[in-house]
């Protein structure tokens, strides 16, 4: 059996579409007090379809879905090589069985609940197309796609108790970035 190395010049081949806003929140310090990863997968190569809400914290980290399988993917090949989670602390992640309910809306924000978690984006800054060709996930290149709507307001809610912590954002008015933030159409892909 031979083994054949692609040409650099093959194109990606895509592994998920859907969507996937996030908001991480911070204290005066600086320090994150919280990182929410909302999955809406559309489509997948390997798992299907369906919904999931990572949650971190200091004290751990949670993953509501009622579709397990998937929500592992997205926890431990996407979510946790996030950017906003480099230098945090990444326990065994808590699985918990339960229904994802999500609406996002680009003009408006995001409204998500799973369980006794409840995340809510609002003002949403601007819209804009995003792209990356290289975006690495635990080592492993992939392509990133997306429709990104950084947002001014996020609120993260556990158990009816708001968590401490506010949203952070730069860039400038014609060009805004948000620790809150939309992002929609998004297409992860990688080479075959």
């Amino acid at each position: 059996m031979s083994t054949e190395t692609p040409p650099p010049d093959r194109p990606h081949r895509p592994v998920l579409v859907g969507a996937n806003p996030g908001l991480q929140l911070f204290d005066a310090q600086g320090e994150c007090t919280g990182y929410v990863s909302v999955w809406r997968v559309d489509w997948s190569r390997s798992h299907g379809t369906g919904t999931a809400l990572v949650l971190w914290q200091p004290t751990g980290v949670r993953v509501l879905s009622s579709t397990l399988p998937l929500a592992r993917w997205l926890t431990e090949d996407f979510t946790r090589h996030f950017p906003e989670l480099d230098g945090l602390d990444w326990p065994q992640p808590q699985y918990e069985q339960t229904p994802v309910e999500t609406t996002i809306d680009l003009a408006q924000g995001l409204s998500a609940r799973a369980g006794d978690v409840e995340v809510r984006l609002a003002q949403v800054l601007d819209v804009r197309s995003v792209a990356t060709g290289d975006f690495p996930l635990g080592g492993v290149p992939h392509t990133l796609r997306l429709v990104l709507g950084p947002c001014q307001q996020g609120q993260l809610s556990i158990a009816g108790r708001q968590l401490g912590g506010q949203v952070r954002r730069s860039g400038t008015t014609q060009r805004p970035s948000s620790s809150a933030f939309l992002a929609e159409a998004e297409v992860w892909s990688r080479r075959p």
